[in-house]
């Protein structure tokens, strides 16, 4: 029998959004991943770590406004000086810069280039660690769309599909985080709040690489209709045709990114 999420606090699966609207609108479920507490007060290197792996993974967007450093320090659970110290290396590594005056605050640099963040991490990475990269997403994203399908309410589907209908545009960083956010609510329909968080984390890390292989129209109108393929089955109640739909996309992506990598090794 199938059962809709009304049962689950949805802040079991899904952090509610907490910062600060990025230029292009409210923080997507990405950004909102980006602050949660680190667990280990102290840890500047951490919050360093975290916020830099965001920018150069494309969730947070040039230009976009950092939260306070008393705010920062509140989200992540730490010390504020240890937020200090966190922004002090940001701006150190060119990553964010802080402004004065009325309109100022800790800002992304207008500089920064998620693809060619991930075109470097791509030509460094092994094909044995970009292999074991996407069986891990594969294995926690496959898990989260089976569960789905067993248990959301198909209405519920619907709702994420009518928003890639709604897509027309031809811009890759939209197509991206409206990709993004519909596997992060795929997964909360799983019901599983730790699938769910996982796949928060593996979403931000494996997203950068999938945004090389969609830099095309034609690609990205692939991958949209990979997704919407998804989603149907998991309408369905199909959890073995979903997983296996997911299982055919990945592949697919990983085909196109040991392409990449070659050409990026022969250049």
């Amino acid at each position: 029998m199938r059962r809709g999420t009304h049962g689950v606090r949805e802040n079991e699966a899904v952090p509610a959004s907490t910062t600060t609207p990025s230029r292009r609108g409210e923080p997507s479920r990405l950004q909102s991943a980006v602050f949660q507490p680190i667990g280990d007060a102290g840890r500047a290197a951490l919050v360093e770590r975290r916020i830099a792996e965001a920018i150069t993974g494309g969730v947070l967007a040039p230009g976009t406004k950092l939260p306070a450093e008393s705010e920062l320090a509140k989200l992540f659970g730490v010390a504020p000086v240890t937020a200090r110290e966190a922004l002090q290396s940001l701006r150190e590594r060119h990553l964010v810069v802080t402004r004065r005056g009325r309109n100022g605050g800790s800002f992304v640099v207008e500089t920064a280039d998620a693809a060619e963040f991930a075109l470097r991490a791509l030509r460094d990475m092994s094909r044995v660690a970009l292999r074991d990269l996407a069986a891990h997403y594969l294995a926690v994203t496959g898990a989260c769309v089976g569960l789905a399908a067993q248990r959301a309410d198909p209405s519920e589907v619907l709702r994420i599909r009518s928003r890639l209908d709604r897509y027309t545009g031809n811009d890759p960083l939209t197509w991206r985080r409206l990709a993004d956010d519909a596997h992060l609510e795929i997964s909360a329909l799983s019901q599983s709040a730790r699938l769910t968080r996982e796949q928060m984390r593996l979403q931000a890390e494996f997203s950068p690489f999938l945004a090389l292989v969609d830099a095309s129209e034609a690609d990205r109108d692939r991958s949209r209709s990979q997704l919407l393929a998804v989603l149907d089955a998991v309408s369905a109640a199909d959890s073995a045709t979903a997983t296996r739909q997911v299982r055919e996309s990945i592949a697919d992506a990983m085909d196109r990114l040991i392409d990449r990598q070659a050409e990026l090794a022969r250049s």
